[in-house]
């Protein structure tokens, strides 16, 4: 039976070759799946952005995660449980997905930085959203993806970064003024010293084209996800909203053991910083956001 580590009153996997930043506690599990309603809106009702074809054969999520985006996905896609062919399968080294699946979709412990076992030109989509402090390696994994994709198959990253901005000067540009810009410093170094940089995402693009993948077809698209609700545009609103409840309920799954780890924090100093942050979070002045 697999069992977890408990660290700090959290509960961490104990799977894959290298350290996993987050816990997989019901908590976190439950922040988890708030985050797919979350880019569910920001992406204006879809889940990915990738042109794939109508019906592909072969589908792999990378981190997937509790396991729900299969069942969120709307009939006639291949997610369905009532779609015919397709072969879905989900990895993650963490054993918390549903044991009851449509018949078309399985579930596999499995790190994806190890060597793939599955045969080469395989794919026709590969899917991985928030693979933070998850990848060390950005420019293997790409490759194994490259491998192991049909021609004409598509890959698509999606991830936030941990770099907070803000675009009308409502946040104080100076980490000493502002706990989220603090925040957003502390994750740049804590990050950087696990091995996991929260600004990979911004070079993903660049790998892409450099290991392979077609440049015209190495598309980046960049959305604001606001740290509460002070957009005035409704869905942005609505994003925020979910954002906020993320950051006061969960940021301390977010921030315990990487702080703890790459910045020798005490649990306490991480809870005393994090009470700082979530004020400015209730604060709808700072018009603050992460890029998607």
């Amino acid at each position: 039976m697999f069992r977890g580590r408990v660290q700090d009153g959290r509960l961490y996997t104990v799977y894959g070759k290298e350290e996993y930043g987050f816990p997989m506690d019901d908590q976190e599990l439950d922040r988890i799946d708030l985050c797919h309603a979350k880019y569910y809106a920001l992406l204006d009702k879809k889940r990915f952005l990738a042109p794939i074809p109508s019906h592909p054969q072969k589908v792999l999520d990378l981190g997937c995660g509790t396991g729900e985006r299969p069942h969120w996905q709307p009939p006639g896609l291949w997610w369905s449980a009532n779609t015919a062919a397709p072969e879905v399968i989900g990895i993650d080294i963490a054993p918390t997905q549903p044991e009851w699946v449509p018949p078309n979709c399985r579930f596999e412990l499995n790190d994806m930085e190890q060597p793939w076992t599955w045969p080469e030109n395989h794919f026709d989509f590969i899917f991985a959203r928030d693979l933070i402090l998850s990848v060390r390696d950005y420019p293997k994994l790409i490759d194994e993806i490259y491998r192991h994709l049909k021609p004409g198959g598509y890959v698509e990253f999606q991830s936030v970064t941990g770099t907070i901005q803000c675009d009308d000067g409502t946040l104080p540009p100076d980490p000493t003024g502002s706990a989220l810009r603090s925040l957003s410093e502390h994750l740049r170094v804590a990050a950087a010293k696990f091995g996991a940089p929260v600004d990979d995402p911004a070079r993903w693009r660049a790998w892409l084209a450099g290991r392979g993948f077609e440049c015209p077809a190495a598309q980046e698209h960049v959305y604001k996800v606001p740290v509460n609700p002070w957009p005035r545009d409704q869905r942005l609103k609505l994003v925020g909203a979910f954002e906020q409840e993320n950051l006061l309920s969960n940021l301390t799954g977010m921030t315990l053991r990487l702080f703890r780890r790459a910045l020798g924090w005490s649990a306490a100093e991480v809870d005393a910083f994090n009470a700082g942050v979530r004020r400015e979070v209730r604060d709808w002045r700072y018009h603050a956001y992460w890029p998607l």
